[in-house]
Parts: C-alpha cells; structure tokens; sequence
C-alpha cells in the first residue's frame, strides 16, 4: 500500500482502505464465533453434557476486560529477526498467527479425553482473539480519516458478522463428511487472508508521540482523557458510551424466548429470522456508513438513535399484534436494519474519541464499558419480563434508550463539527 493512501490527502474515502477493513473485520470475527457456535457444536455432537458446555462462556471474559493489557500493545512494538513491522501491524502478526495456531490445534484432542485440555485451549483463544480485536481496531482507527470512520467500521463490522457463517454453517457441514480435527484445521486456514493482508499493508502514519515507558501508556491514556474536557465532560462521555445502545440490546436479548412466547414455530422463527436478520443488519451497516460520511457523525447519532428508538417499539405492536408470519419478518429486519445503522455511527463515534497516541488502549477501554452495564442489564432481563410481561418490558426498553439520546447535546451536539482539527471531536473539549 503506497503512502497516497494516507488519511490526509483529501478524498472522501479510498476503496482500497475499505478493503482492507473488510478482511481485517471478517480476521476478528472468526474467532469470537469459532468460540459460540463451532466449540459448542462440536462438544455436544461429542456427547458432552450441557452443564459442562454452559460453563464455556464464562471463558469469554477477555473480551470484556481487554482494556487492562492494551496498553502493552500501545507501548511496545513486536520485532522479528530484524524485521520491524511496526506497532499495530507487528501485533496484528503475532496474535492472528496465536488464533490460527490454537484453533487448528484445538480440534487435535478429543473432548471426551480432554475436556480441560479443549478448556485452557478455549481460553487461550479468547484472549488471542480479544487481543487481535485490540490491534485491529487501533491499526483501523489510525489508518482511516474521521470522514471515513463510519463507512470504513460498518464495513469492518459487516465483515465481522459474514465471518460467522464459516464457523456456524461451512464447518458444520463438513463435520458432517470430515473428521472434526480437519474441520478445525480448515476453519483455522480462513485466518490466512488477514495473515497475508497484514503482511501488505503498511504501518498507518504515527500522528503525535507515542507512549515511551509502561507507566506513560497504562496512565497517560486515562489521563489525556479526563483532562480533555474535564472530569464532567469525560463522565458524560462514559455515560453516552453506556447507555446509547442500552435499549436495543435489551429488547432483543430474550428475542427468541418472545418469539416462542407469541406462538411462532421454531420453523418460522428460524427461516424468517435467518432471512432477514443478518442481511438487514449488514444492509444497515453499509447504508450507515454510507449515510454517515453526508451527515456526520454527530448527527448521524442523533438521527440513527430515533430509529433504534422506533425499532424497539416494533416489538411492543408485535407483543399486541401476536403471532403474525409478516408482522415478525417486518419487526426482525426493521431492528436489524436500525441496529446496524445505530452501530455504525456509534463505533465511528468511539474512534474519533480516542487519542491517536493512545489508540489501543483508548479504544479498547470504550469498548470494554459499552458491554459491560448491557452486559449485566440483559442479565436480569427475565426477571423484568417474568414480572411485568412482554408489552411492558418492551416499553420499559424504549424509556432506557432515551437517557443516551438526551445527552447528545453536551457530546456531539447536532450543529457542532465532527471533527476540532486535532482528531479529538470538539464536544470532547467543551
């Protein structure tokens, strides 16, 4: 990749850079769901018991507490005999080599024999996996514009979600024909594309100074933050991070048990759902970013956070309308289309909050807090159901996501410029 290709250089956006956010995106999904559905596909056809396989998704907690050792990645810079990658592709290397090396050997045992074996491996691939999704979206966020931080993270995420079919359909097909530590080995080969595109590319231009000393990147990236716009101002930045997807991630975590509830088969769940869901999220991803680069960001989160609003009414009406065939389709792809749309404009948001000299860290600390209150919010979902009923509930949602939506005028008011000149949105400054 030449250096025209740098962010400064006036063009509303580079398709080349697209694409490499779409292989890179499609890299950081494969091994999250290899973890959901292959693993768990695999110990149960094994005859493993459903205690021991529910206990697999405690090992997911690298995902959420990855900001603690992002700031080694923001720090130093991997060299291999010589060759100097730089920092975020050198990590890039060396944590997609770690996912394809764990997955390939994971399915080498046998979970009837090696149960904890296939655990530790199981854990070991999170963490790979959590700290590939640390590099990725640094080298992401310091390679592209702010102009280009919608359409090029929609196309990441997009990437992200298609990169679970390989997992969720193609190797379960095999396994059908195959023995599973050939699946496993075949699915690791899907690591290869992000291995050679990050071989290619070039490191993203440094803009400022990096960190020089441990201490500096683990401190310096809280403290650049909260000194931005002041204690308040960071405060209320953290809030919006919080709550801004907070209802839609509720209204949609028990969507399957509500579609039961309605009196929809498993048969019209599945064909409608699997029709619709993932195309609309990913049509909504593009469109998103598409739509971003004319709004803005700032205003793309005001517009795209009515819709998700909207969205999460649907399921209300359908909580009154019952089990109606075209009445779920129309719900699943309206949410689906609106969450995509909501995604795209919020990740793009979280980006242009970082520092560009505490990417990693920046990043992965923003991320880390948005799934933590859905996180435990969506964990006492049933309670609230069980107590008030799905039409309730479904309102309840709706009122949870106006909190996000009220403090958008103190970070990214609709009028202000995305972008203060430094990287920095203006409404981080106020």
């Amino acid at each position: 990749m030449t250096d025209s290709l740098r962010p400064d250089d006036g063009r509303v956006f580079h398709p080349t850079r697209m694409l490499i956010c779409v292989i890179l995106g499609f890299t950081s999904g494969l091994p999250l769901f290899i973890l959901l559905n292959l693993v768990q596909a695999w110990l149960r056809s094994e005859h493993v018991d459903l205690k021991s396989i529910g206990l697999f998704a405690l090992i997911q907690f690298p995902y959420t507490w990855k900001f603690l050792w992002a700031p080694l990645m923001d720090r130093f810079a991997p060299n291999f005999l010589g060759w100097k990658p730089g920092r975020r592709r050198g990590w890039m290397f060396v944590t997609q080599l770690l996912v394809a090396g764990a997955v390939a050997i994971m399915g080498t045992y046998s979970p009837q024999r090696d149960l904890m074996t296939i655990a530790a491996l199981a854990a070991a691939l999170a963490f790979f996996s959590a700290s590939l999704d640390i590099c990725l979206d640094a080298y992401r966020r310091e390679l592209l514009s702010d102009r280009e931080q919608g359409l090029g993270t929609a196309m990441h995420v997009n990437a992200y979600k298609v990169a679970g079919l390989v997992p969720g359909s193609l190797a379960l097909i095999m396994a059908d024909h195959l023995p599973w530590s050939q699946v496993f080995f075949a699915t690791a080969a899907f690591m290869l594309p992000g291995i050679v595109m990050t071989l290619l590319v070039k490191e993203p231009e440094i803009r400022g100074t990096p960190p020089k000393t441990l201490r500096e990147a683990v401190v310096e990236p809280f403290h650049e933050f909260v000194m931005r716009g002041g204690w308040s101002q960071a405060l209320l930045v953290l809030a919006f991070i919080f709550l801004y997807k907070l209802g839609d991630s509720m209204a949609t975590s028990l969507a399957t048990s509500f579609y039961l509830d309605l009196g929809f088969t498993k048969t019209q769940i599945g064909v409608v759902a699997k029709a619709t869901s993932l195309w609309a999220s990913v049509a909504g991803g593009i469109i998103g970013g598409i739509w971003l680069i004319k709004l803005g960001i700032n205003r793309g989160l005001w517009v795209f956070g009515v819709l998700q609003l909207v969205s999460v009414l649907g399921f209300a009406w359908l909580a009154e309308a019952g089990a109606v065939v075209a009445g779920l389709g129309a719900v699943i792809a309206f949410e689906a289309f609106t969450a995509g749309l909501g995604t795209a404009a919020f990740t793009a948001y979280i980006a242009r909050t970082t520092d560009p000299r505490y990417t990693a860290t920046q990043f992965a600390l923003f991320t880390s807090l948005a799934s933590v209150p859905r996180t435990f919010a969506n964990a006492g979902t049933g309670y609230i159901v069980d107590g008030v009923g799905w039409l309730t509930f479904f309102l309840i949602c709706t009122a949870l996501a106006i909190p996000g939506m009220l403090l958008l005028p103190k970070v990214a008011p609709w009028g202000a410029d995305d972008d203060g000149g430094d990287g920095v949105p203006a409404a981080s400054r106020m």
